[in-house]
C-alpha cells in the first residue's frame, strides 16, 4: 500500500481502491481507528467504539468473494446511538442509561453491511434525539469551541474519523449538523429509506432517515444503498429556482454571511452551463406552522419515551418537559393529518404556479452554540436557542418534501445552503448540491447586489 492518507478520501475513492486491490478494508479501518484515537478524546463524537470489533468486521469485508462489486466496499460508517447494532448497547441518546446490547442489526445496518461497509462506531446524539445541540460536550471539528448541532455522526465525518453517517431527521438532524460542519446532509421524502427498527412512522410522521457525507456523490452512494436503488447524479440541473431569504417562522435576524451564502449559491446555479432562471419568491408559509411542527415533535418524543421506558426523573429536565407536554398533546389534541397535508398541498401549488424546480435558501440562521453552552439549560431557553439558530429545516419535515444541505465557501469557511424539491427529487437535489459544494461565493457586502427576476 502507498502512503496515501486513507482518511482524506471520499467513499467513492475508497471503494475504487478496495475493488482494485490497492487498499484493503482493514487498511481503511486502521487509518480511521488511528484518527479516532488521536482526535476523539477532544471531539467526543462516539458513544461506543470497539477497535477490535471494527478490525474484525473490516477483515470480513476483505474475505468476501463479492467484494469487488460491493457499492460501499471498505467504507467506515458512523451509526447514531439509537440505531440497533448487534452486541452494542443502545442508549437513545448520550445521556440515557444504556440498555442491554442489541441482539440483531437494524435493517439499516444490514443494508450497510450487505453493501460492504462496516460500522466504525455508534455516534453520540442528544437525549432521545430531541435537541439541536449535544448532550454534554461534543465539539465541532471546524471550530472546536463550537457544538456540531448535536450530531456526533456529523462531527465524526467532518473530523475524518468516519466517511459517512446515518441520521434520523425529524426537524433537521441530517441537515442542521451538515450545515454547521461543512457537510452534505439529505432528508429524503417519506418511505424512501426505512426508519430505525422498522417503524412505520416516527415523530408523528416528521422523521426520515438520511445520509451525512463530505460530498454529494458520497451521500448519493449511501442513499442508493439505504433505498436499494441507484441514485444517478448525472441529471439536469434545476431550470427554475426560487430564492427565498425568509425564514419559515419567527427567529432572530439572519446572519449576513448566511444570507450571502444563499444569494451566492443562486448566482452559481445561474452561472452554470444551461444555468437556472432564478426568481426571488417566498413560499406561502402559513400562520401557525411552527406550532404544528412543535406539537408533533412533543407528541413523538412522548411516544419514544414510553417505548424505551425513559425514566423522566433521571432524564435532562428539558427532555422531561418535552415528554410532559407531548403527553398532554396526545391526551387532548392528538396530531392528525390535516395540517401537514394542507401545508404540503399549499407549497406544491405555489411551486407549480411559479414553475419552480427547487426552493433555495439559507440552511441555518446563525452559527451553532458554543460547545457545552447548553448543558443544564431548561426547556424554554433551549427552545429559544434552537429557534434562533436552526429555524430553516423543520418546515420541510412537516410538508414531507425532500431537502438537502450543501456547503458553499465564504471567506474560506463553509456555510450551508438548503435546497427543497418536489416529491421524488432526491437525486436532482443531490445533483444540485454537487454543483454547489465548496464553491466560493462572495462575503456579505463584498459584491454588488445581483438583480433577479
Amino acid at each position: 500500500m502507498d502512503d496515501l492518507d486513507l482518511t482524506a478520501l471520499t467513499a467513492a475513492e475508497i471503494v475504487s481502491r478496495v475493488h482494485d486491490g490497492r487498499s484493503s478494508a482493514v487498511d481503511v479501518a486502521r487509518a480511521h481507528l488511528a484518527r479516532i484515537a488521536e482526535h476523539d478524546p477532544e471531539i467526543g463524537a462516539f458513544a461506543e467504539h470497539d477497535p477490535e470489533r471494527v478490525l474484525a468486521e473490516a477483515g470480513g469485508v476483505d474475505t468476501r468473494p463479492d467484494r469487488f462489486a460491493l457499492p460501499l466496499a471498505g467504507v467506515p460508517v458512523a451509526v447514531p446511538d439509537d440505531v440497533d447494532v448487534a452486541d452494542y448497547p443502545t442508549r437513545h441518546g448520550s445521556g440515557a442509561t444504556p440498555t442491554e446490547p442489541a441482539r440483531r442489526d437494524d435493517e439499516l445496518v444490514k443494508r450497510l453491511r450487505a453493501a460492504g461497509a462496516f460500522v466504525i462506531g455508534k455516534a453520540r446524539m442528544p437525549e432521545l434525539g430531541v435537541w439541536g445541540f449535544a448532550h454534554g460536550v461534543t465539539r465541532n471539528p471546524l471550530d472546536r469551541t463550537l457544538d456540531p448541532a448535536g450530531s456526533g455522526g456529523a462531527a465524526a465525518v467532518a473530523a475524518r474519523m468516519a466517511v459517512l453517517s446515518l441520521a434520523t431527521d425529524g426537524g433537521g438532524a441530517a441537515r442542521n449538523p451538515a450545515a454547521c460542519c461543512g457537510l452534505v446532509g439529505l432528508k429524503p421524502g417519506p418511505d424512501v429509506v426505512p426508519l430505525p427498527r422498522g417503524a412505520d412512522e416516527h415523530w408523528c410522521g416528521l422523521a426520515a432517515t438520511g445520509p451525512i457525507a463530505r460530498t454529494a456523490g458520497d451521500a448519493a452512494l449511501l442513499l442508493g444503498v439505504l433505498a436499494k436503488r441507484e441514485v444517478d447524479l448525472d441529471v439536469p440541473g434545476p431550470q427554475r429556482v426560487a430564492l427565498s431569504l425568509r425564514l419559515p417562522w419567527p427567529a432572530r435576524r439572519l446572519d449576513p454571511d448566511h444570507r450571502a451564502a444563499a444569494i451566492g449559491a443562486a448566482a452559481r446555479l445561474r452561472a452554470d452551463p444551461g444555468g437556472a432562471i432564478v426568481t426571488v419568491a417566498d413560499p406561502p408559509y402559513p400562520r401557525g406552522l411552527a406550532t404544528q411542527w412543535l406539537r408533533r415533535w412533543q407528541a413523538g418524543v412522548a411516544r419514544d419515551a414510553e417505548a424505551v421506558g425513559l425514566d423522566t426523573h433521571a432524564a435532562e429536565r428539558r427532555t422531561a418537559a418535552v415528554v410532559r407536554k407531548g403527553r398532554h398533546v396526545l391526551r387532548f389534541t392528538p396530531p392528525g393529518a390535516a395540517a401537514p397535508t394542507a401545508w404540503r398541498e399549499r407549497v406544491l401549488a405555489w411551486m407549480d404556479d411559479g414553475g419552480y424546480d427547487v426552493l433555495l435558501g439559507p440552511a441555518t440562521a446563525r452559527p451553532p452554540v458554543r460547545a457545552g453552552a447548553m448543558v443544564g439549560v431548561g426547556y424554554r431557553a433551549s427552545l429559544v436557542a434552537t429557534a434562533a439558530r436552526l429555524p430553516c429545516a423543520a418546515a420541510w419535515n412537516l410538508a414531507g418534501l425532500p431537502a438537502v444541505v450543501a456547503p458553499v465557501l465564504i471567506g474560506g469557511r463553509p456555510v450551508g445552503v438548503q435546497l427543497v424539491g418536489r416529491p421524488g427529487a432526491e437525486a436532482a437535489l443531490l445533483a444540485a448540491a454537487a454543483r454547489l459544494e465548496r464553491r466560493v461565493v462572495p462575503m456579505a457586502g463584498a459584491a454588488a447586489p445581483r438583480a433577479y427576476v
